[in-house]
């Protein structure tokens, strides 16, 4: 049934910016302690929210601004349908139930995919686009976008900021837009909040989007070379004095008919920690795709803390932050092992791992990569000036090698601890806050938290950044209040952690630097976790997948005994005994990386068959890896390749496959050039549809 509903957002229905800034009654959280004293408290108004914003501001606020650094320019589950439509693999997300952001989804019937801001719709019985809906909005190509999809709507994530990895220039607006695919695809409502989309969950057909926001105070530009300190104060003044509205996300909404409404956070929907630096916000935006934007628009709420994990499940929203990540011109890594010599560098429309440097830094979640292992980061060159400086802003300096260094401070970098905010979303509406808390050390990405029974795994590394001293450690949580309730520490002691993978009572951390340790943690009792086995073997696994009857899937890195990464090593772990944890089976790719190391959302697993398909890139060769994983192992099916594209004359390149689908017996596999359907048996080709 393709219900249509029509939706319409008119700027009298919404709150403008003078209406958020009235005086507003105290909203209180409710009631428990937290650990470290971070438990979010409402603004009681705007005089509360400026007063406290301005004074945390003018303690952070460095000679270019917020940063203290000069700015730079640069698990897939079987899906049962009804009746005709075919069974079908979806987004290997993290918790069952929870979907996630990706550049295609299909219900059976037909394949969604979203290329350079381009919506595509293919018919799977045909196996040709029958409808596509260009979203750029005069935005360069290359815009970086993912979708969510529920019945005949979609939501597609267009992502803003500066620089990002796939393209330089000015800065993008990050929009939200909604699109009904009831015959030909049309917008609905266009999303535009402020700041740059973090990430987004959807349970049922509701949307909780979060994304994230430095205050719109514009510094001064100073025409001449003066002293860091003098930059600190002139900043300071301009600090104190901004409005409330230079904080307060807004956002505006236009309708399908054109019809354009803007609006404000209210002050007294913005909360904050006991410890804040008043440079960053956090919105959390709400849209049920069944009902489409209404007058409440998106509904949003916020809270002044930095971000840039999110972990959900049915009935929670996390947050978490790594201040000591935010305002650095690169994350800092602790022993990272060093790439052997020979190994893939990666080539065009290649990604680059999320812990490897570039020439500009990566967009909080979401990396890209190589697929060897990262390198150590290197300390970022001094910034030179040259010439006559009285006409040149300090953010458009020309570098060069015999220029005078232009004096910078050393940032004073906050503890290495991780806040982590809880918001309750098991009811319709914005998400209710709960409980904040805060553990030492640093998190890899979202499959280092875990709720289960009421409470949350948190794995964490801290250590110093050569990771001579780092170690990790599983911390368990109580979901209400956030207090801490047990931990075990020492794990991989002078390494750091490569990958987690929680499966009921039973956690997998995987750390290296050498060798990777395999540690099985006994999470039943949350005030005594324990280690209760390890396994030492050569190279790492950077993500772990759950393959049932005491199965555990690796994708990773071989290394040798020095920790020199080698190639892409799939592995099969029995972990039926947590304290004999043994690997049965290890499959090697000499010189290669794949994507599905960093990014799960490119690994698939078919239980029903065995099928698992990884992206694969060894040199200037990409495509994709089909896999057979059962009981005895882990063998190779073959090797899917797209068909070599030419451009301009150049000499043709074979694009690399990104994600892979189940439809019935057939395997679809998605580049940037189109979408290949191989038998999923015998990999024989079926069809390209490209993307053109």
């Amino acid at each position: 049934m393709k219900t249509l509903i029509r939706t319409a957002v008119t700027a009298t229905a919404l709150a403008t910016v003078a209406t958020a800034c009235a005086s507003a009654p105290e909203v209180a959280p409710p009631g428990g302690t937290s650990l470290g004293a971070v438990r979010l408290v409402a603004y009681s108004g705007c005089d509360d929210l400026l007063a406290g914003l301005r004074e945390k501001a003018v303690r952070n606020v460095g000679p270019y601004g917020f940063g203290n650094v000069m700015p730079m320019t640069a698990r897939a589950e079987a899906k049962a349908d009804t009746a005709g439509t075919p069974e079908h693999s979806t987004t290997n997300v993290h918790e069952a139930g929870v979907d996630e952001p990706d550049l295609v989804k299909t219900d059976g019937d037909r394949v969604v995919t979203v290329t350079d801001g381009t919506l595509r719709i293919i018919d799977a019985a045909t196996r040709k686009v029958t409808e596509s809906l260009d979203l750029t909005d005069g935005d360069e190509p290359g815009v970086p976008s993912d979708l969510l999809i529920s019945g005949d709507r979609a939501l597609v994530m267009l992502r803003g900021g500066g620089a990002t990895y796939r393209s330089f220039g000015p800065p993008r607006d990050t929009r939200y837009v909604l699109v009904d695919l009831a015959g030909e695809p049309r917008v609905l409502s266009t999303i535009e909040p402020q700041g740059t989309y973090v990430d987004a969950r959807m349970v049922g057909s509701t949307v909780r989007l979060v994304t994230r926001s430095q205050p719109d105070i514009t510094f001064p530009q100073v025409r001449s070379v003066i002293p860091d300190a003098e930059r600190v104060k002139r900043n300071q003044e301009v600090v104190r004095k901004a409005p409330a509205e230079a904080w307060l996300p807004q956002v505006k909404i236009t309708d399908a008919s054109g019809s354009v409404g803007k609006s404000s956070v209210a002050c007294d929907r913005v909360s904050h920690p006991a410890d804040y630096t008043g440079t960053s916000m956090l919105t959390v935006h709400t849209i049920d795709l069944a009902q489409g934007v209404t007058a409440a628009g998106t509904d949003p709420i916020a809270l002044a803390a930095d971000g840039d994990i999110v972990y959900g499940t049915g009935g929670s929203l996390y947050v978490a932050s790594n201040p000591r990540w935010w305002g650095m011109p690169f994350r800092p890594l602790p022993d990272a092992p060093t790439t052997r010599p020979g190994a893939p560098t990666g080539s065009p429309g290649d990604t680059t791992p999320p812990d490897t440097p570039t020439s500009a830094p990566a967009s909080p979640g979401r990396s890209t990569g190589s697929g060897v292992a990262p390198a150590e980061e290197p300390t970022p060159s001094e910034p030179t000036v040259t010439g006559d400086t009285s006409e040149v802003p300090p953010t458009r300096m020309t570098v060069t090698a015999t220029s005078r260094p232009v004096p910078r401070p050393t940032p004073t970098l906050p503890p290495e601890e991780t806040q982590i905010h809880r918001f309750d979303v098991s009811k319709p509406g914005p998400p209710a806050y709960v409980a904040s808390g805060k553990v030492a050390g640093r998190l890899l990405n979202q499959y280092s938290l875990s709720e289960h029974e009421g409470h949350l795994r948190v794995a964490t590394t801290l250590g110093s950044g050569d990771g001579r001293t780092s170690s990790s450690t599983v911390y368990v949580l109580d979901a209400a209040t956030m207090d801490k309730k047990g931990e075990v520490g020492g794990l991989g002691k002078g390494e750091r952690i490569y990958s987690v993978r929680f499966i009921g009572a039973i956690g997998y951390a995987v750390t290296f630097k050498q060798v990777d340790p395999l540690y099985t943690l006994d999470l039943r009792d949350p005030a005594a976790p324990k280690v209760t086995g390890e396994l030492k073997i050569t190279g790492y696994s950077a993500y772990l997948h759950p393959a049932g009857d005491g199965r555990l899937i690796g994708i990773g890195q071989e290394a040798d005994k020095e920790g020199r990464t080698q190639g892409t090593q799939v592995s099969l772990f029995d972990v039926s005994d947590p304290a004999a944890p043994r690997r049965l089976s290890q499959l090697f790719q000499k010189d290669s990386g794949s994507e599905a190391e960093w990014d799960p959302h490119a690994f698939l697993y078919w239980p029903g068959t065995g099928l698992a398909v990884i992206p694969l890139r060894s040199g200037d060769e990409s495509g994709a890896l089909a896999l057979k994983i059962d009981d005895s192992g882990v063998s190779k099916l073959g090797t899917i390749k797209h068909p070599a594209q030419r451009e301009g004359g150049e000499r043709g390149f074979r694009p690399g496959i990104q994600r892979s689908v189940v439809i019935g017996d057939s395997l679809w596999t998605v580049s940037t050039q189109g979408v290949q359907v191989n038998d999923a048996a015998t990999l024989d080709e079926q069809a390209w549809i490209p993307a053109e």
